[in-house]
This record gives structure tokens, C-alpha cells and sequence, in this order.
């Protein structure tokens, strides 16, 4: 299984960047709906938007198998997708970016801080952008579940970010610890999280984690929501 994963990022890498984008976006779109979590996200799709009709609903789901592939296919290639420099902006680039004031403030302001995000576009990019503005930040991450591609997502993601910390049982004491040390935490907190609180969301019930709201009580820090947007042309906008 090690090397089928390794082959799958070797073909990625020979694609480049674009093709190999393009090509994860339409495996997904072929896929992805033969899978259970199509049934889901359909429910899902209903109670956000309840007032789209059926054909409405369709297209933004195949939008959104769309961009997962994407985002797969583009692994091979965090080390060089985010190409933004503050200081040389270029109008042709892959991402643009705005408020890098406030990842300056966050690095220069000498408390800890928290930098929450979801699962949208890219989420890879705001944690390889607060590596490239020197922000010590550490990405809590869900390791996928196949131990071969965790293996190779955890070697690439070394390369491009800075700290990393898996979210496991316990994993709240090493958060704990950064943040104790002035450093900053960041945390995509759109998914289930079985230990968490019961909330309403779209007049559904659903376990939401309370850590963050915890650390920032705790800490009394800073914290800072950055969303990344899938342009087209292979391009990103990354922002508040």
C-alpha cells in the first residue's frame, strides 16, 4: 500500500500542480457520489437549503466533490502552491492574500494565539502562509485513516508548515502546552467531534468541540477566522 500511495504522489507530481487538480476535481466528480457520504451530504445540502430546488442542490454537491479531489490532487504540490510574497505581490500568481496584517500582528504582538478555519478550497494554505510570515503556529490536524497516506500527508505537510499535532485522545495537553509557551494554535473546526457539546446547527443537533472557546477563555488570546476561496484559473484567495 506504501508504494501505491507513493506512486499516486509521484504521478501527481509529474502532472503539475494544475493538471493534477483538475484531475483529482474529476476522478471525485465520478466517485464521490457512489460513495455512503453522498446520502449525507444531500441531507445535509437540504437543511442548509431548504428552499433550492433538487437540480440546485445537485450542482453545488458536485462542486464540492469537485473541489476535495482538487485539494487531493494538489498535496504533491503544497511546497510550491502558495507563491504569494507581501513585499513583490504578483497579479498573475496562485493566491492572493489580505489582512497578512494580522498574521504580522499575531507573530509580533508576544501572546499566544488561536487562528480557526474549515474545510474549504485549500485548507492546507493558511497554516504554510503563517510559516511564510516566520507566525510559530502549530496545525491540529486529523490524521487520515489510512496509516500509508497519513504517513505521506505528515511528510509533506513537515516540509511546508510549522508544528503539527495530530488530533487524538490527549492531544488537548500538547495544545495546552503551546499555548502556554506564547505559541499559536491552528484549528479547523467543522467536524463532528464525538466527545464534544450537543449545539443546534440548522435546527439539527450536532457535537461541536469546545477547546477553542476553552483555550481562549483560558488564554484570554487573540483569535482570528481565515477562510480560503477556490478561484478559477487554479487560484486561491486567502483572507479574513
Amino acid at each position: 500500500m506504501v508504494w501505491t500511495v507513493r506512486a499516486v504522489f509521484a504521478l501527481s507530481r509529474a502532472l503539475g500542480p494544475a493538471r493534477a487538480s483538475a484531475t483529482g476535481g474529476w476522478l471525485l466528480r465520478k466517485l464521490g457520489p457512489l460513495t455512503p457520504q453522498q446520502r449525507i451530504a444531500r441531507d445535509n445540502l437540504r437543511a442548509a437549503f431548504p428552499d433550492r430546488s433538487d437540480a440546485e442542490r445537485a450542482a453545488i454537491l458536485d462542486e464540492a466533490w469537485d473541489s476535495l479531489g482538487r485539494t487531493a490532487g494538489e498535496y504533491a504540490h503544497l511546497a510550491t502552491l502558495f507563491d504569494y510574497d507581501a513585499d513583490n505581490p504578483d497579479p498573475g500568481g496562485r493566491v492572493e492574500v489580505s489582512g497578512t496584517e494580522y498574521f504580522e500582528a499575531l507573530r509580533d504582538d508576544g501572546k499566544p494565539g488561536i487562528i480557526f478555519s474549515a474545510h474549504l478550497a485549500n485548507w492546507e494554505l493558511p497554516a504554510i502562509c503563517a510559516q511564510r510570515y516566520g507566525l510559530e503556529a502549530t496545525a491540529v490536524f486529523r490524521p487520515p485513516n489510512d496509516p500509508a497516506v497519513a504517513a505521506m500527508i505528515h511528510e509533506i505537510r513537515s516540509g511546508t508548515m510549522g508544528g503539527l499535532a495530530a488530533s487524538m485522545r490527549g492531544s488537548a495537553f500538547s495544545m495546552h502546552g503551546v499555548l502556554e509557551n506564547g505559541g499559536h494554535l491552528g484549528m479547523l473546526i467543522d467536524q463532528h467531534f464525538t466527545r464534544g457539546v450537543v449545539i443546534d446547527f440548522l435546527g439539527r443537533p450536532a457535537m461541536a468541540n469546545p477547546v477553542m472557546a476553552k483555550f481562549a477563555r483560558r488564554f484570554e488570546c487573540p483569535v482570528h477566522g481565515v477562510r480560503v476561496i477556490r478561484l478559477p484559473g487554479h487560484r486561491f484567495r486567502l483572507g479574513r
